[in-house]
């Protein structure tokens, strides 16, 4: 299914962003089959957002992922044929994704010790390799611990994406792809975010599990 094409006709005003979309898209399919990660990263709505990214992309979103035969006769080898099946029938195939704003102990390390501006950054520094991406989600563009985390990222050699809104901010100006997302305010740019990156895994999904 066109699912970009679908997204568009939902919401005409996204039309500004499709070529970002598409090529945000394709910097994860080259992240994906290169065996690398995604590192999300945002701050309130936007947090929820990284959460919400990484939900969709660990398990079955709207297709089937089954695990491969391999997989059971693994388990088999090291337990029972009922466990393994078990296992076997309800594991998904996922595309590893990293939410860093849901790692509190670490978080609030970083913040006692280092500084909160770092929080980001320092889950980064220490996740991050080359065949990797990083997706920042700021509303303003200007969030200085996202900020930090892409430049961070891009010193690593990280692929980064920033998902903004309309005037982007710095995160647009640093990252790769920049997706920003025709609206100013705060709650409306969150509202065009989600459709965006809904989009981007459905098309991932249906790319890796067809």
């Amino acid at each position: 299914m066109d699912y970009l094409k679908e997204l568009i006709e939902r919401y005409p005003n996204l039309s500004v962003c499709k070529t970002s979309i598409y090529d945000a898209y394709k910097i994860l399919v080259s992240v994906y089959e290169a065996r690398g990660k995604l590192l999300i990263a945002g701050n309130g709505g936007s947090a929820a957002d990284a959460g919400h990214i990484a939900g969709e992309l660990m398990k079955s979103f709207v297709k089937k992922r089954n695990t491969p035969p391999s997989f059971y006769n693994a388990l088999c080898g090291i337990t029972n044929a009922e466990t393994a099946g078990f296992l076997s029938a309800k594991l998904q195939r996922g595309l590893p994704a990293i939410d860093l704003s849901n790692h509190n102990p670490v978080i609030t390390a970083v913040i006692n010790d280092i500084g909160a501006e770092t929080m980001y950054a320092q889950q980064v520094y220490s996740y991050a390799h080359e065949n990797d991406a990083f997706i920042g989600i700021s509303t303003s563009g200007n969030s200085e611990n996202v900020y930090l985390a892409m430049l961070t990222a891009k010193a690593l050699a990280v692929k980064t994406i920033a998902l903004t809104g309309s005037s982007g901010g710095k995160l647009a100006k640093t990252a790769d792809v920049s997706i920003k997302v025709p609206e100013t305010e705060t709650y409306k740019i969150q509202e065009l975010h989600l459709p965006v990156y809904h989009c981007i895994c459905l098309m991932l999904e249906e790319y890796f599990f067809e």
